[in-house]
């Protein structure tokens, strides 16, 4: 999972982060294109219907080309997000390396007690879209449909694969950095948390 730093070394830039990718250089004409490329595939991304909690994606926008990478709780999302970037203004091909994480039970008990624990966390649930409140709501609801995740804009993603869980996003400060990973770890059941979480201040 350690890829994660690795893509952002090479200039990806992740939905959290909605930062302006810069263009190349070249012509006057070639940079307007490529920020409307840019803004197209940002607003496609945005628009997806089941970008949640526990995936997260990166993108990073050359001319023509629209490089995909993260993780996908779910092998629609990665399908989906490669159709929406493929229809976005000036994008002629997408490299779609998004990866989609292997179905466990045991990865999915960790993904929701890590989420129940930082989103009702005292500190940490003002990140939660709907508070508290919400959590709960999703926490009953998972209990209905253990296939489904909390979607839309969750600033810290968790993402577990085979019992190790990543910790990605941006919070307000390094605090809240520790204290999203000091409760992933109380999970039980957790080999390591790598905490990628980045801090806006």
């Amino acid at each position: 999972m350690s890829r994660y730093r690795n893509w952002l070394r090479r200039g990806f830039v992740s939905l959290t982060v909605l930062g302006a990718i810069g263009a190349p250089a070249g012509a006057q004409t070639q940079r307007v294109t490529s920020a409307e490329t840019d803004r197209s595939v940002r607003h496609a991304l945005a628009r997806l219907p089941y970008y949640g909690v526990f995936d997260y994606i990166v993108c990073r926008v050359e001319p023509g080309v629209v490089h995909l990478a993260g993780y996908s709780f779910e092998g629609r999302l990665k399908a989906d997000a490669e159709m929406a970037v493929a229809r976005a203004t000036g994008v002629a091909e997408v490299a779609n390396k998004i990866e989609v994480l292997p179905a466990s039970r045991g990865d999915d008990r960790v993904r929701w007690a890590t989420f129940y624990r930082i989103y009702t966390d005292d500190f940490l649930s003002r990140y939660a879209p709907g508070g508290v409140d919400q959590v709960l709501r999703e926490l009953r609801d998972e209990r209905h449909f253990p296939g489904m995740q909390p979607v839309g804009r969750y600033p810290i993603h968790i993402i577990v694969r085979n019992g190790r869980t990543m910790l990605l996003g941006v919070v307000d400060n390094k605090a809240d950095s520790q204290a999203a990973e000091v409760r992933a770890r109380e999970v039980s059941g957790v080999f390591e948390v790598e905490n990628g979480l980045v801090a806006a201040r």
